[in-house]
């Protein structure tokens, strides 16, 4: 009984914060677009590949700065709380702070001042060193926010990261960009509107922090000692596996700009980011299942563990497939939605990084669960396997094949982590999501795209194609789960939770639930 209340109580938690912070990620994905599309009609591809470039690097940096604390303070934080170890609570927000305005004061030192070496030797364009000077000062002001807002994951607070990352940022930049391109001034100005929005954007977050910080902070009991320690020595091996997921998120980007042209890589900079809306249920789930899963493993609750994991798993990757049908069908027609017919050039790129996104969902929260488990050098080694192939396969893939070649290695890469890490999860605790309903919603799945993708061409295309054929797959591909009893009663529990947060109600459904 104790077993099935934790259960419940954690998919509520998860489901209910899941279902908002989603809200938060499609109102970032809407204003991230209008951002990009903003740029990409008012640029030049040589500009929008130049400020990709510079993007990219300030990321790097930004990713060393923040030294791990970003997914390491969210899981002691939640460890912690689990224990009912307040001080340490206190000790780990403090020390993830000072640790991360120290260290990204001194990266944005060192960005700035090597931004003429990077763009003349790594990329033989020195018009980039100015705009990597702007973006480097972003870097201390990224790094706050993003430990503000793992400091307040772990106290399961979403509204933070959803009005502070998804909303204000975004709002702040497209404003200031919007006024750019009105007053017509130049790709400079554009550049400089990213850099002022972000500065404001920290300046705001960082007084809500004071004004309203998720635990009330005994400054006379402030203390840097083996908390301090024991996180960083456990972050610092995340810092790894950060940087390692970076270059394997952006060795297609650097290496195309080193084998091809700035115009390449913008090509490829507007398939991308439409492959990675697949990712938004992925990301919507996981904010709150690293502190619910870090405090279960705290208590030893494996089995609860277990059970979450697979429930969420599984509804992670039937909520992305709608989305990916509609990308990999249609592949030119969302480029030409989104950014013009000059870029339905990388279709094909686009149908792989989306099959790529796909399979990050189906293999769900492997990363996330040995990251609550504390298994950060188990995450490094996995990383650096698929960052090495992912470094090779581009050296050898993108000279012939451009963007096909770079969007090949990038998927292979992740398709061989997420393998590899479902491996290891099981032989560590028995967690894995491929339950008998799970295997039976797989094949549904791939029988009724492969179904779908063979007649597609048999319609002329149009908007309205588009939305009838979304339809239909739709309706279908709901009854066949329903009557197929691929749903179980755990899954039940979490759509009466997310009808009550949407005022719908279908108890019908209880009857069609798998008795597994």
């Amino acid at each position: 009984m104790q077993q099935l209340d934790t259960v419940n109580n954690s998919i509520k938690t998860i489901a209910k914060g899941s279902y908002f912070v989603f809200l938060g990620v499609m109102i970032n994905l809407f204003l991230g677009f209008i951002i990009r599309i903003i740029l990409v009609r008012f640029t030049t591809q040589e500009e929008f590949g130049m400020y990709s470039i510079a993007i990219t690097i300030t990321g790097i940096f930004t990713t060393i700065s923040t030294l791990g604390l970003g997914e390491g303070s969210t899981r002691y934080i939640a460890y912690f709380r689990g224990k009912d170890e307040k001080q340490n609570v206190q000790d780990t927000i403090f020390s993830s702070i000072i640790i991360g305005l120290v260290s990204s004061i001194l990266l944005m030192g060192i960005s700035f001042s090597s931004s003429g070496i990077i763009a003349t030797r790594i990329f033989n364009s020195p018009e980039i060193s100015l705009i990597l000077k702007a973006t480097s000062i972003t870097i201390p002001f990224i790094v706050l926010i993003d430990i503000g807002v793992a400091i307040f994951r772990g106290f399961e607070k979403a509204k933070v990261s959803v009005y502070i990352n998804n909303i204000l940022k975004n709002v702040t930049y497209s404003f200031l960009l919007t006024t750019v391109v009105f007053l017509k001034l130049s790709f400079s100005e554009m550049v400089y509107a990213y850099v002022i929005s972000i500065i404001i954007t920290g300046i705001i977050a960082a007084v809500y922090f004071i004004k309203k910080p998720p635990l009330k902070m005994k400054w006379d009991k402030i203390r840097i000692n083996y908390i301090t320690r024991e996180l960083l020595l456990n972050s610092i091996p995340l810092l790894g596996v950060s940087i390692l997921l970076l270059i394997m998120s952006w060795t297609d980007t650097l290496m195309l700009g080193y084998f091809k042209t700035p115009e390449v890589v913008g090509s490829y900079n507007t398939a991308y980011p439409i492959a990675h809306l697949l990712s938004i249920v992925l990301s919507s789930i996981s904010f709150l299942y690293v502190p619910i899963i870090a405090q279960l493993y705290s208590k030893n609750q494996i089995k609860e563990l277990k059970l979450i994991s697979g429930t969420y798993t599984k509804w992670c990757f039937m909520l992305t497939l709608p989305i990916f049908f509609v990308i990999f069908m249609f592949p030119d027609f969302t480029l030409n939605l989104f950014f013009g017919q000059r870029y339905t050039g990388v279709s094909e790129t686009l149908q792989i990084l989306a099959f790529g996104c796909l399979l990050d969902s189906y293999f769900g929260f492997n990363y996330y669960t040995l990251l609550c488990a504390g298994k950060s050098r188990l995450l490094v080694n996995c990383s650096m396997i698929s960052a090495g192939l992912n470094i090779l396969l581009n050296f050898i893939l993108i000279p012939p094949y451009g963007t096909v070649g770079a969007a090949i290695a990038s998927v292979s890469s992740f398709a061989l982590i997420e393998i590899y890490m479902t491996i290891r999860l099981n032989r560590l605790f028995k967690v894995h999501p491929f339950t008998k309903s799970y295997i039976k919603i797989t094949f549904i799945s791939g029988i009724l795209l492969y179904i779908f993708y063979a007649y597609k061409d048999s319609f002329v295309l149009s908007i309205w194609t588009v939305l009838i054929y979304m339809f239909l797959f739709l309706f279908i591909y709901a009854i066949l789960l329903l009557f197929s009893r691929s749903l179980d009663q755990t899954d039940i529990r979490m759509i009466k939770t997310i009808e009550k947060r949407i005022g719908i109600n279908h108890s019908e459904l209880e009857g069609l639930a798998s008795r597994e």
